[in-house]
């Protein structure tokens, strides 16, 4: 797998460590079956999906990826936090 880095280019996959599911939210509040829900229960979709992904062995920058989790094609790439220019290590 090769994932486009807005600032390195196009980049082999072992350069990106993957850090999950970039749709979860953080519950509000105290309530813990929300926070459990949070923290053990994900879902597992089948097509296009948004991730975390952060290019450890590159610039260091957090990307939200949008990958088909069925064909692994990476659909775009972008900055997970662009007022930073993605860098938030």
């Amino acid at each position: 797998m090769r994932i486009t880095c807005p600032w390195c280019g196009d980049r082999p996959g072992e350069e990106f460590a993957y850090y999950g599911d970039a749709t979860v939210t953080r519950p509000a509040g105290d309530d813990p079956a929300a926070w459990m829900d949070f923290t053990y229960l994900r879902k597992n979709p089948a097509g296009p999906h948004r991730e975390l992904w952060h290019h450890a062995a590159g610039c260091r920058s957090w990307l939200t990826v949008e990958r088909d989790t069925t064909t692994h094609e990476i659909l775009s790439v972008a900055f997970a936090d662009p007022e930073r220019g993605g860098r938030k290590s």
